[in-house]
């Protein structure tokens, strides 16, 4: 079996794949300052949670974009596992062209969700990932990545409105009873809520200008489900995109 590992800035994502069966997932929160033998041991409780153990991993594959990490989870998967991970960076086929001013700058995770795309839905299409940051990627009709335009994610909107506001209290990330908020709880949670699905709609339609009418949308990351509830333009939830764009670079660059 294959373990995908996705380290983002907030969330920790992994897969467990029996050739094309994504067979377990789970997402966990970032800690920054874990040691090896910390995520060692989470990976062997996740593993045997899900009713296996080491031996039967065969291989791994991470993409991150925490580079203090990276090197974290190498030696807690090789330690732990007896598996060095396949990393996704410079030098990995993937299947992708870039059409970036540096491509280099381009995310690992971003890369693999345009390999995603390419393999399981076809381009052309914009990719919503919900995560640390909200991101739209352009991905062309032949699967190229194109580019596409970074927000702050959610999440930092609404720890950004607590910390520099006097008066305004953290809040539950949910939908509240209306639109126009009655007391402070729901109106933020209206501003932030509506507010980004208002981004989402907008920023759709203004890559579908320039893809074509024919571009699929596809929204993934931990709050594509709050947003997407909310919004038909999401056409397609893939909350595990990017663990399935990482099986299949691991693929790729196998023999």
């Amino acid at each position: 079996m294959l373990l995908a590992i996705d380290v983002g800035n907030t969330n920790l994502t992994l897969g467990l794949y029996r050739g094309e069966e994504r067979i377990a997932a789970w997402r966990l929160a970032t800690a920054h300052e874990r040691m090896p033998d910390e995520y060692g041991l989470q990976l062997l409780g996740l593993l045997e949670h899900a009713g296996f153990g080491p031996k039967d991993i065969d291989g791994a594959v991470l993409a991150s974009v925490v580079p203090p990490l990276t090197g974290t989870l190498l030696q807690a998967c090789e330690t732990y596992l007896g598996r060095r991970p396949l990393v996704v960076d410079a030098g990995v086929r993937t299947g992708v062209r870039i059409h970036y001013d540096d491509p280099k700058a381009v995310g690992a995770d971003r890369v693999v969700d345009a390999a995603a795309v390419k393999k399981l839905y076809g381009g052309p299409a914009c990719v919503v990932d919900f995560g640390t940051a909200t991101t739209f990627e352009a991905i062309s009709a032949e699967g190229d990545f194109m580019g596409g335009a970074i927000a702050p994610g959610i999440g930092i909107a609404a720890e950004a409105l607590f910390q520099r506001t006097a008066k305004l209290q953290r809040v539950e990330l949910s939908r509240p009873p209306s639109p126009i908020g009655r007391n402070t709880v729901h109106a933020i949670q209206s501003g932030l809520l509506f507010g980004y699905v208002g981004l989402v709609e907008g920023m759709v339609a203004r890559f579908r200008k320039e893809l074509g009418p024919g571009m699929k949308v596809i929204g993934t990351g931990g709050l594509v489900d709050l947003i997407a509830a909310e919004t038909d333009v999401i056409q397609i939830k893939a909350p595990w995109l990017t663990l399935d764009g990482l099986r299949l670079v691991w693929e790729m660059n196998q023999g």
